[in-house]
């Protein structure tokens, strides 16, 4: 948390689920700059948790890239989504390498979103860090609130 202490750096939170895997789905994000805090959230009838969860990512880096005062600042992007955290951060490489294969020679699960979170995440200086969920963190809390908020719309 010693992050949030210094000023220049943007604080994301983001979190997608599903009401069953596939089913509707919402995802949520919490931008903090300084005071300010920027909800954006959104939702699909039929998806699942793990592409919420890339959505909710992207969304957000999205939202940074497109203001100019956000874009140069370092961020420190907070997901309770081991797949998420891991997956950009280290096994993206190697799917890469391997033509979009897992080790496992099987064709990489939700490519289209690894890769536009992948161009997102190229042209940011971004520190991923892991979260518990629902384990009473306000801004997870938070996202976790718009992505049920979101799925109840379908």
């Amino acid at each position: 948390m010693l992050l949030m202490d210094n000023e220049n750096f943007l604080v994301i939170y983001t979190d997608g689920g599903c009401s069953g895997n596939p089913g509707p789905g919402g995802w949520g994000c919490v931008i903090i700059d300084g005071e300010s805090e920027t909800q954006l959230s959104g939702g699909e009838k039929q998806t699942t948790n793990n592409r919420m969860e890339l959505t909710a990512a992207i969304s957000a880096l999205a939202a940074v890239c497109s203001k100019s005062e956000w874009k140069s600042r370092p961020l420190a992007v907070y997901s309770d989504s081991q797949y998420v955290k891991n997956g950009i951060t280290s096994w993206i490489k190697n799917w890469k390498k391997n033509g979009w294969k897992t080790a496992a020679k099987k064709p990489v699960l939700n490519q289209d979103l690894w890769v536009k979170l992948d161009e997102l995440y190229n042209q940011l200086n971004i520190e991923w860090k892991w979260v518990k969920g629902h384990a009473g963190h306000k801004y997870n809390e938070m996202c976790d609130s718009l992505c049920q908020m979101e799925m109840s719309k379908f």
